[in-house]
């Protein structure tokens, strides 16, 4: 894994952005498109409105959801209302270049079962995602994959379904997913992060994010998230 910390929030989001797109440009030149998934959450936010101004061949991007909220269409706390408005508005991507996860079924089940084969058709067999960008919460969940929930053990699923966390039910990419992405992009902020992020980069398999592949893995962080592992990393920003 490597590490580079930037001065803040908005300069994690630009190089992040940065990031995405020079792989954007790699995997499209070299496979003809890019399939990438996108967590939630406020930096990200940030890093998808500036890639939106970055020079990407948009009409071969896709876009997939790393984890979602069940909740109604249009919901804030749904990832894909800001994930539509941070690219859609900005950038040259059709609507069904984004790929929403189906949490408004009555078979939660079922749709989870249809988000892994929509992958399959669109990333093979088993499905390979060129990039997964992923966040890390206060208590080492990252995805939808918290601690404790059974949604960490499931092992012959690429989409799965966890228990209520924070008043609602989650559909997430489970680690066999997430551990087949040809790049990890890991976007840290804020100073409730800092010992998670500590335990991230040692590799601490006792705490979710822990536990995703490390090999092929660019963890960004602002200073306040870094604390003292600042000192001897990549600065930037």
């Amino acid at each position: 894994m490597k590490l580079e910390v930037l001065n803040d929030v908005d300069s994690v989001a630009q190089a992040a952005a940065a990031a995405i797109a020079a792989d954007a440009r790699k995997a499209i030149a070299t496979r003809g498109r890019f399939l990438f998934a996108v967590s939630g959450g406020h930096t990200p936010w940030l890093m998808l409105r500036a890639l939106a101004d970055q020079e990407v061949p948009w009409n071969a991007v896709h876009v997939y959801q790393v984890d979602e909220r069940v909740a109604p269409q249009g919901d804030p706390d749904r990832n894909l209302t800001h994930l539509r408005e941070s690219l859609l508005q900005h950038a040259p991507l059709r609507p069904e270049q984004i790929h929403a996860m189906p949490v408004e079924a009555a078979d939660l089940e079922a749709a989870a079962t249809h988000y892994a084969q929509a992958l399959r058709e669109f990333a093979g067999s088993p499905p390979v995602l060129d990039l997964v960008h992923l966040g890390l919460g206060p208590d080492g969940h990252t995805a939808s994959l918290v601690p404790g929930d059974p949604v960490l053990g499931v092992t012959d699923r690429d989409v799965a379904l966890t228990g209520v966390y924070q008043g609602r039910r989650r559909m997430t990419l489970t680690y066999p997913m997430l551990n087949r992405a040809r790049q990890v992009l890991w976007v840290v902020t804020g100073k409730d992060k800092t010992e998670m992020l500590r335990r991230l980069r040692d590799g601490d398999p006792s705490i979710p994010a822990g536990r995703v592949q490390r090999e092929e893995a660019l963890l960004l962080a602002d200073r306040a998230a870094a604390g003292q592992l600042a000192a001897g990393q990549k600065q930037g920003g």
